[in-house]
């Protein structure tokens, strides 16, 4: 007896050992296995580089609790699993879930608090075995890191899609939407955008919504071009200073000397993001007795810069099948009239298809009186990003453009060859100045001809960045339009624009991440409540009984002997 107690103590004592040991080297070790087929929680080098700076305590609060559809449940659950690989790599990140709806007394002064933080809630159907019933949930979070206060979206609104495909593209862009919020309460701004004024270009409270998205992590100032008639030199010195310029729709032609000075900051490494319309034409001009309103040519006098730099906007509109809806006033004026949507094939929507980060995994962005764009071999890397459809043709101007159109009956032959129409293009490569071997518009001691490997994208239409105004003088969501009532990803887009021209392009690259979320199908559920019950629930339970009496059984039949 004495010996064999003797032994199993070793044996203990032994095993004891070997754990400790094993122990002490893992402390050494951070391994974690992601078995997932899309490898949907293992975190991109860029959100692990963000984790690295956070030093303090990083705090995250989460809305989304409570009685919510299944859906929202699993926006919740991947929402908690991925904010755990999170914390598992800093400990430093701590979260919680909140429902704001959880005590009835105070659930009125939570909303309204979430409100005045910019949290918007969502209206949700709440289907039990075919039973609906409406409810409200906030599908955000708030993130909190030092004397900083960080919103986190995450549902992503996708237009004309189901709740199911809400979900899924939500989750496909939720840890970029984590690592960007984590990024803005802890870095500095540092990079600086000029919004060049001077030319007639868009007013702030039209691209306010772009401005206010991108201030949260990047400073910006009005930049004019006025000075450059008094101080030329001067002006483009403090234009410099600037990482990104963005010219946003200009209807006012540029002098030869403000040319200089875009040419010179491009060519001296700046950034530059041009939203420009070759032709004039407004949607609001329309809406007349007439319901017609003449489109024509405009002149900027940038055409020979661009010509340089290796692309060309015509002075053409985009006709497009793949329109966007608009509702127009039918029948007889009075109590008989009514409204219906139609087709307006003059405000594209455009779906992408090209790769690229920049428009990868975004839905439809939508266009007003876009113009082609033809791109030049100069030794420029050119990238297509956004393309008419097929069945999109370029119509020449001046050109009377008529709300009739909506009536016109066409058949795929109209659009033979006639379509693909290039809308924005990235331009990457060595910019040659449009001034070389020519007379400059000023003196300039350090004039270049060219300079060093630049970049550059072109959008053919400056109401891409426009926001609409309501009732109130107030701007709505970029890319809200409020005729039809959809949401266009306008504002992702030019997002993306921004981050990857500022050499933000891991957070681009977190955005494109593909992820497979396979849910069930309702309707099949519905019809197999029973059947999917047992296999989902009772199965796993059978399996698991069967497996502890085998375990049981072989047990007792070992010691019994």
């Amino acid at each position: 007896m004495g010996n064999s107690f003797y032994k199993n103590s070793k044996s203990v004592l032994l095993i004891l050992l070997v754990l400790f040991v094993l122990n002490g080297i893992s402390s050494y070790f951070f391994l974690r296995l992601d078995l997932t087929k899309d490898k949907r929680y293992t975190l991109s080098p860029t959100s692990l580089e963000i984790l690295s700076k956070v030093h303090e305590p990083l705090y995250v609060k989460i809305y989304l609790e409570g009685d919510l559809p299944p859906e929202f449940k699993r926006l919740q659950q991947e929402t908690k699993q991925l904010l755990e690989e999170f914390q598992a790599y800093n400990k430093n990140v701590s979260f919680e879930f909140i429902n704001p709806l959880e005590n009835e007394e105070s659930s009125m002064d939570n909303i309204k608090q979430l409100y005045t933080k910019g949290l918007t809630p969502v209206n949700i159907t709440v289907d039990d075995k075919g039973k609906q019933s409406q409810a409200i949930a906030f599908p955000w979070a708030i993130a909190y890191y030092k004397n900083k206060e960080v919103n986190i979206p995450l549902l992503k609104n996708i237009m004309g899609a189901s709740t199911t495909d809400k979900v899924i593209g939500s989750v496909q862009h939720l840890e970029y939407s984590i690592a960007d919020a984590f990024h803005k309460a802890t870095t500095k701004k540092q990079k600086k955008i000029a919004v060049i004024k001077g030319n007639d270009e868009l007013q702030d409270i039209y691209i306010a919504k772009f401005l206010l998205q991108i201030r949260e992590s990047y400073h910006i100032g009005p930049f004019t071009l006025d000075s450059v008639a008094n101080s030329p030199n001067r002006t483009l010195d403090a234009l410099k200073e600037y990482d990104l310029a963005i010219i946003a729709k200009p209807t006012e032609t540029f002098s030869d000397a403000e040319k200089q000075v875009l040419d010179q900051y491009i060519v001296n490494g700046g950034k530059s993001l041009w939203l420009i319309d070759q032709v004039t034409a407004e949607m609001d001009s329309l809406y007349n007795p007439a319901g017609a309103t003449l489109a024509f040519p405009k002149d900027l006098g940038l055409n020979d810069m661009f010509f340089k730099y290796g692309f060309r906007i015509n002075p053409d509109i985009i006709k497009d099948e793949q329109g966007s809806p608009i509702k127009l006033a039918t029948g007889e004026q009075g109590s008989a009239t009514q409204y219906q949507d139609f087709n307006w094939k003059f405000a594209p929507i455009v779906y992408p298809e090209s790769q690229h980060p920049i428009v990868k995994n975004l839905g439809g962005i939508k266009f007003d009186f876009a113009n082609p764009i033809d791109t030049l071999k100069n030794g420029i890397k050119k990238t297509i990003l956004l393309q008419s459809s097929q069945y999109s043709k370029k119509i020449g101007t001046p050109v009377e453009i008529s709300l009739d159109i909506v009536t016109e009956e066409t058949s795929p032959n109209h659009y033979i060859n006639t379509g693909y129409k290039s809308l924005s293009v990235l331009l990457e490569g060595n910019f040659k100045s449009v001034f070389e071997n020519r007379i400059l518009p000023f003196e300039q001691k350090d004039f270049k001809s060219s300079g060093n490997i630049n970049k550059m994208i072109v959008i053919a239409d400056g109401d891409i960045v426009k926001n609409q105004l309501d009732k109130n003088g107030e701007p709505v969501e970029l890319g809200f339009d409020q005729r039809s009532g959809n949401l266009y990803d306008n504002k992702d887009f030019m997002l993306n624009c921004v981050n990857y021209l500022l050499d933000d392009s891991g957070l681009i690259n977190i955005r494109s991440k593909d992820l497979d979320l396979p849910l069930l199908d309702k309707e099949k559920v519905y019809e197999n409540y029973t059947q999917t019950q047992v296999l989902t629930i009772g199965l796993p339970l059978l399996a698991l009984g069967f497996f502890g009496f085998l375990f049981t059984y072989l047990r007792k039949k070992k010691y019994s002997k």
